[in-house]
């Protein structure tokens, strides 16, 4: 994978960022269980594959999803160079104070077995009211400017409370899960303006949830059933897909990666067999008819997360 600059923040990143929520296993969020074994893994076979970065939080699993990064980190003897692993800050205990994101970065650093964090996002503060976040937001940057931390991110869903935070200054990344997809654009204003910002742009959450990895099977869209009218565009998309000998969880992929205002898209490892998957898939060649058609069978707004305009 050639790779991009994310932002300004002077990193270089494979287009494809591995997600590591569901490597702390989470059944009652993915509806299986993934075994440390296993885990592990796949994170050694991720260190020796095209893709160089990924992505975890200090609160996946209670921290197993670092406690198992850390693990292989340790089996392979040190990072390979190059690569890069992303955390988060997040609250516990009903708390989220500039103490607790300092806790929380200490252990962090400790699962992983890492002195260096290069990138650390604040998580999911739109759960929280805007103004008692401001000590965990200070202390984030504190950090940063003390030289605990490397550079600052912002991530989570509600686009309209994640730009309250954009207003702050200070981010130098934003993640957004579930809302740029083939069946939702509710991500664009926020993502033009982080572009228009200097800030990079990073897309997760790419497949729905597993609808667009599974139109067969999965009936959930961001983890809430989906409307009847986005299913029927989900079977209609898988429809077209096979008609040009594609899957469609490759054109959900694609439709991602292969945007240039897009600098990583992030995409769980739970399987070995998935990184060998996505090698495959970055190669096919997706016509311009199919992604012509697959644009015109986008749901209308009031079936996407937000509804309304941000």
């Amino acid at each position: 994978m050639i790779k991009r600059t994310l932002g300004n923040t002077g990193l270089t990143v494979s287009p494809v960022c591995a997600g590591g929520s569901g490597l702390g296993s989470m059944p009652a969020v993915f509806g299986y269980d993934v075994p440390r074994e296993q885990a592990v893994d796949v994170v050694l076979r991720l260190f020796d594959s095209p893709v160089s970065w990924i992505d975890t939080s200090n609160g996946y699993s209670d921290g197993e999803s670092e406690r198992r990064i850390g693990q292989a980190i340790r089996e392979y003897g040190g990072l390979p160079d190059g690569f890069l692993v992303a955390t988060k800050v997040d609250a516990k205990g009903g708390e989220y104070s500039g103490a607790r994101v300092r806790a929380s970065i200490a252990e962090s650093k400790e699962r992983l077995g890492l002195d260096d964090l290069p990138l650390v996002y604040l998580h999911d503060p739109e759960a929280w009211d805007f103004e008692s976040m401001r000590d965990a937001v200070d202390t984030l940057m504190q950090l940063r400017a003390d030289g605990e931390i490397g550079h600052v991110g912002l991530a989570g869903g509600d686009t309209r409370e994640l730009s309250r935070y954009l207003d702050l200054g200070g981010f130098e990344v934003l993640l957004v899960h579930n809302r740029w997809s083939l069946v939702d654009r509710s991500a664009a204003g926020i993502f033009e303006r982080a572009r228009a910002e200097g800030i990079a742009v990073v897309n997760a959450a790419i497949y729905g949830g597993g609808i667009l990895a599974n139109p067969s099977g999965a009936t959930k869209y961001a983890y809430r059933e989906a409307p009847a009218a986005l299913l029927e565009a989900v079977a209609e998309m898988d429809k077209a897909c096979r008609e040009y000998g594609v899957d469609l969880a490759t054109a959900a992929l694609r439709f991602s990666v292969d945007d240039p205002g897009i600098a990583g898209t992030v995409v769980g490892f739970s399987k070995p067999a998935r990184i060998e998957a996505l090698t495959t898939a970055l190669e096919v060649d997706l016509p311009g008819e199919l992604l012509n058609r697959l644009g015109s069978l986008l749901p209308s707004r009031q079936y996407w997360v937000e509804k309304e305009t941000t």
